[in-house]
């Protein structure tokens, strides 16, 4: 037991960070030089030899490329694009309706990409220079379009629930669906913002004139919009119903994507090989920063100071909204600098051992968690959504414009994790249901 050696290790990984070291390769460094402090050279090499495999082996982790896969397949085969004009077609005439036809589109490519980063650049892509062309204000255009990517950590298949599912314990099928009417909510919120904005003021938003759209032009739409739905209840169903694991699952939304594309006939071969070349570049990446967060998970322990800091916040308070707030706050103010599954691992080997000894359930306190990181994709200075959305638009918009846009949604997320604070049943409520 050395508590502060774990605190030093936290420094000289803070240090780290801020000269540019990859997150992975600083978790693995800080760690073994832990180790090897505590235990010496043998027990700390023998932990560097064996967690990469060990942790790696780890049957719920082979979802995490698969849910890759169906994000990148789905992203190269347009079909955010075909949901976004489905989408306009049927509440485009409402007051701000692109950009709430753009709300429920990122939401629904959320349910394929599991990606925040993908789903905000697609819709940078499809719906801002759209209704940027109808006359909206930048602000607004940019702002639910940055926004609605944060979704992606939420809706099944979501690759952070997965890793979090990993490291805590849980079940990953019961993880997933949690998430399931958080995303729908926070989806609906935006929508609901955007509607009450475009009423007060008009300006932010021409009204598009409503036209009588022939009968196979919704049929059209609602076609484009089916394999979304498809996949959805595919996977979301296999898993709620019990038919199906989480990985099983995965490997079912891979075939059902691959089935959907190849009928439609809207993925080519270079497609193909593009998807497959960024879900292992994405997996190794996601993979390395896991193995280096399982290592300090391990070095941590050793030393004894999660023990020290979970006594140190529960003298504080032994109230669970109380220490989830504490959470919150850690996690809003690493949000600004760092990304989310970076975050997340870096603080997993402190905050769970926390959650464990309050009595907290570990599904509830880690879909809100995860809702904080995606906070933090809003928030400057880093703001990763922001910037996403910027390398997308190039000069067209200012970073300063999207940044003012984004801030009204911020607005929306405190009262999105207020609810699930103060009713733990609307993340638990799904899950009750599958025991």
């Amino acid at each position: 037991m050395n508590p502060e050696l774990g605190f030093y290790s936290l420094g000289a990984l803070m240090v780290l960070l801020v000269l540019r070291v990859p997150i992975g390769l600083a978790l693995t460094a800080v760690a073994f030089v832990g180790l090897y402090l505590l235990r010496g050279f043998n027990p700390a090499f023998g932990v560097l030899k064996a967690t990469p495999f060990e942790f790696v082996a780890h049957w719920t982790l082979s979802a995490v490329p698969m849910f890759v896969l169906i994000g990148a397949i789905a992203a190269h085969s347009g079909m955010v694009g075909r949901i976004f004009r489905a989408l306009k077609l049927w509440v485009g005439w409402l007051p701000g309706g692109l950009a709430i036809a753009t709300s429920f589109a990122g939401a629904g490519f959320a349910a394929m990409s599991g990606s925040s980063l993908a789903t905000t650049a697609a819709m940078g892509r499809i719906a801002v220079p759209e209704m940027l062309k109808e006359g909206y204000q930048p602000a607004l255009a940019t702002g639910v379009a940055t926004a609605v990517g944060t979704i992606g950590a939420l809706i099944p298949p979501s690759i952070i629930m997965v890793i979090y599912a990993t490291f805590a314990e849980v079940s990953a099928s019961k993880m997933l669906i949690a998430g399931v009417i958080p995303g729908i909510l926070t989806a609906i919120a935006y929508a609901s913002l955007v509607a009450i904005r475009c009423l007060i003021n008009p300006d932010l938003a021409p009204v598009i004139a409503r036209r009588q759209a022939e009968r196979r032009e919704h049929l059209r739409g609602f076609l484009d919009v089916l394999p979304v739905l498809i996949l959805a209840l595919g996977i979301t169903g296999s898993i709620y119903a019990g038919i199906a694991t989480s990985t099983e699952a995965a490997g079912f939304g891979v075939l059902l994507t691959l089935i959907i594309v190849m009928a439609q006939r809207v993925l080519s071969w270079r497609g193909l090989r593009d998807s497959i070349y960024e879900t292992t570049v994405t997996t190794a990446s996601i993979f390395l920063i896991a193995i280096g967060a399982a290592m300090m998970t391990q070095f941590l322990a050793f030393t004894g100071m999660p023990r020290v800091l979970s006594g140190a916040i529960m003298g504080i308070t032994e109230d669970p909204v109380g220490i989830m707030l504490i959470c919150c706050l850690l996690y809003l103010i690493l949000g600004c600098f760092l990304d989310p599954m970076g975050v997340m691992l870096l603080t997993l080997p402190i905050i769970l051992p926390i959650i464990d000894n309050a009595g907290i359930n570990p599904i509830w306190a880690g879909v809100i968690l995860v809702k904080m990181l995606e906070v933090g994709l809003l928030t400057p200075p880093v703001g990763l959504n922001c910037f996403v959305m910027k390398s997308t638009l190039g000069g067209s918009v200012s970073l300063g414009t999207i940044i003012k846009g984004t801030s009204w949604f911020l607005t929306v997320e405190a009262v999105v994790v207020a609810l699930m604070l103060a009713f733990p049943q609307i993340i638990l409520f799904l899950p009750s249901l599958m025991d």
